[in-house]
Parts: C-alpha cells; sequence; structure tokens
C-alpha cells in the first residue's frame, strides 16, 4: 500500500520539443513562418532526403526519411535548408537550463525530450504538475519561438505518452485515478519500448491495444520480450518505480562518434586523412563536452559500391585529436590499399572513462594537449579545420546517424 501510495504521489513529466529540427530553423529565419519547412540533406552530397519537418510540411503528407525530389512533388514551395546540428545541441543545453530551474531530477531523451520529476515542487512552487507545464510551454515559445508539448503523469512511461497524445503545444494530463480509461483503448505502438517488429508480432495474436497487453501472462511476455515484457507490463499496470534520473549525475555515453557521406569519391590518403581529421575534431570537442577519455577506437570505411570495411582497436585513454586521428589513420591504412574509391567514413570512440582519471605510463613527459584550445577557439571565433585546408567534398553536416 505505502508504495502504491508512493506511485500515486508522483509528478512526472515529459517536454517534448515539437518537430524540434525545423522548428529552431523557422526560429532563426522568422521570414519562414506560416510556410512548409523542411530540414534536409543535400541531393548533390547524397544525403538527399527529409530529416526533419515542420507542422505546415506536415499538411502536405511529407515524411520524415522520404526523397526530397517526392517531397517537392507533394510540395513545391517546400523550403529545404540544411541540418545544424551543433545549434540545435547549443539549444538543447539551454532547455535543459531552464528544465533545471525546477528541479534537478532532468532526464534527457535524445536532444529535444527530458522527463521531470517535480514531485514535491509543486508544493515549494505552489503550483501544479499541469501548471508547472504550462508554464513551461510559455516559456520556451517566448524566449525561443518554438513550441513544446508536456505529458504530466504519475509515472515515466505515461509522461511520455501524454506529450504524444496533443501536438503541437499542448499538456495533457494522464493521473493516476483513471490513468487506465484515457490509455489502455490506445494502439500498444504509441507506447515506448513497442516498435514496427514487436507491434507486428503482438498483432499476429490479436494483441493490438495497451489494454490487450496487459492482459498478457506473464510466463508469455518472458517468452516474447524476456523480462523486459513483464517489466513494461508492470509500468502499464502502474506498479513499478522508475526514477528521473539526476541531470547533474548522469552517466557518460557509452560511445562517441562523427560520420559523414562525401560529396564526391576519394582514394587518397591524403584526402582521407582530410576527413579523418576533420571527424575527429568532432569527436574531441564531444568528449571535451562530456569530460571523458576513450580507450577503443573504431573506424568504418564504405565504398562507392556500398561495400563496407570496418575495425577496432584499444588505446591509451585519451580524448585529443591528434591521437584519434593518428589512431584512425593506422585502422585505416590496414582496412583501405587506397585502390577503390569510398564515399562514407565512420570513427568512433568507446570505452569511455571521467577524464578526471588518467593512466600515466612512467615513461611519459606530461605535456598540455591543444584539443581543449583548439576547442575554445573554436567556440569562440567559429570552426577552425586542423587539416592544412578542408576538402571540398566534406560534408561539414554531422551525419544524422551520429551517435
Amino acid at each position: 500500500m505505502e508504495e502504491r501510495n508512493q506511485i500515486k504521489s508522483r509528478v512526472i513529466l515529459h517536454a517534448d520539443v515539437n518537430n524540434f529540427f525545423a522548428s529552431v530553423e523557422c526560429a532563426i529565419h522568422p521570414e519562414y513562418k506560416n510556410k512548409p519547412v523542411a530540414v534536409t540533406g543535400n541531393p548533390n552530397k547524397r544525403t538527399g532526403i527529409i530529416l526533419a519537418k515542420n507542422e505546415e510540411a506536415k499538411k502536405f503528407n511529407i515524411k520524415t526519411g522520404q526523397v526530397i525530389g517526392e517531397a517537392k512533388a507533394l510540395c513545391p514551395d517546400l523550403i529545404c535548408l540544411p541540418p545544424h546540428y551543433e545549434v540545435y545541441e547549443e539549444i538543447s543545453h539551454e532547455l535543459h537550463s531552464i528544465y533545471l530551474e525546477y528541479t534537478n531530477f532532468v532526464e534527457p531523451l535524445g536532444l529535444d525530450e527530458c522527463w521531470l520529476d517535480v514531485t514535491g515542487c509543486e508544493k515549494y512552487l505552489n503550483k501544479t504538475g499541469k501548471e508547472i507545464a504550462d508554464e513551461l510551454r510559455n516559456r520556451i515559445k517566448k524566449d525561443f519561438g518554438f513550441t513544446i508539448s508536456v505529458g504530466v503523469s504519475f509515472s515515466k512511461i505515461f509522461a511520455k505518452l501524454g506529450s504524444d497524445l496533443r501536438k503541437p503545444d499542448f499538456t495533457t494530463e494522464i493521473p493516476f485515478e483513471n490513468f487506465k480509461d484515457l490509455t489502455y483503448f490506445l494502439p500498444l505502438n504509441s507506447i515506448i519500448g513497442i516498435g514496427p517488429r514487436l507491434e507486428k508480432k503482438f498483432g499476429a495474436i490479436d494483441v493490438k491495444t495497451i489494454g490487450d497487453f496487459v492482459k498478457l501472462d506473464d510466463s508469455f511476455l518472458d517468452y516474447m520480450m524476456g523480462i523486459n515484457g513483464t517489466n513494461l507490463k508492470q509500468d502499464l499496470l502502474g506498479e513499478r518505480i522508475i526514477p528521473v534520473l539526476d541531470y547533474y549525475k548522469l552517466p557518460p555515453p557509452k560511445s562517441i562518434g562523427n560520420g559523414t557521406t562525401t560529396i564526391k569519391d576519394i582514394s587518397s590518403r591524403k584526402d582521407l586523412e582530410k576527413v579523418i581529421y576533420f571527424l575527429s575534431q568532432k569527436i574531441s570537442s564531444r568528449m571535451l563536452r562530456h569530460k571523458v577519455l576513450g580507450s577503443t577506437i573504431s573506424v568504418r570505411l564504405k565504398s562507392s559500391t556500398l561495400k563496407s570495411v570496418a575495425s577496432s582497436t584499444k588505446i591509451r585513454s585519451t580524448n585529443s585529436v591528434k591521437d584519434i586521428a593518428e589512431n584512425a589513420m593506422r585502422l585505416c591504412d590496414k582496412l583501405y590499399k587506397y585502390n577503390y574509391p569510398l564515399r562514407a567514413v565512420r570513427v568512433k570512440m568507446s570505452s569511455l572513462s571521467s577524464a578526471s582519471i588518467i593512466q600515466l605510463s612512467m615513461f611519459d613527459i606530461p605535456k598540455k594537449d591543444y584539443s581543449e584550445v583548439m576547442e575554445s577557439i573554436n567556440k569562440r571565433y567559429g570552426k577552425i579545420f586542423l587539416a592544412s585546408d578542408k576538402a571540398s567534398f566534406i560534408n561539414t553536416a554531422p551525419h544524422p546517424q551520429e551517435s
């Protein structure tokens, strides 16, 4: 009974920026207000698909992942803009700063979504969970020029469901008292954790709604999904507490990588090295921001015929641009004989650890790495590429699949 009362009294918010990438672009370019806008790759750079779109573009049935030409056929006036991932990341951090004014229990889900546990804060702020959500919506609309949708509930899963139910710019409450009536009739794929593959598997046995799912026997769910199945059932029955993580104690990412699809094929070592240094600078920048070191480096190369080769190796823990690039090039030299054209390159650092813990060799002479200095200069004056000149074939927009 005590645990049930604890669950019932929780106040969890899930804030989700509506059409994040496209909304940011429209806020930067107010002249595009009320016009169909999509954030896209560049057809000349072989990444010509829709990455995001605004509400006006949605009216034309434009879909994420759609080829630009198909989208233009549906909406000839569609405004296509390149992505600016670093801007999106910066704005994401600014949004986090606002959320942290209300609670330190702020857990990001990607760049554009966050859970907030404001349990107890409502009394201190003299506001209900819904009033806090409405205040956040109004603040962000005024300060950033775009909107968020917010779900308010007693658990993370139902708060997330609430923010998904009504968009854009809406607050949806799913209280403990009647959450079953409000949600059990909804399609099973409405909830986080059920993707197309599981939806198809459960649909084959006529399990199509949330209500159908919670009626299933635990042993059958364990067979279908393992422990995740019975845990999800508990969540949907309102019987399990999953805490919102403390923002200041969030675990570091498991890996940090960047890739690019080149504008034109590359086949010389000199050209590949320029791409590797470009990616290594971006990876180092993110590692410095997260204050982590990596001791495993991976490289993946894709040919113009879409054949891929990949390799990884252990290295001394580092977040240095020079170390990342030099080790990546050693892998490239082993993988690739420069005898056929490449069209895509990816570098990733993993086995991450805190940058405050560094194991030095007794033979090493400590020296100051220039990566932090370069990052400071880049932030102040714009990007400075470490290669002697930026190769004309590099796609400077980060790859959409960067991890």
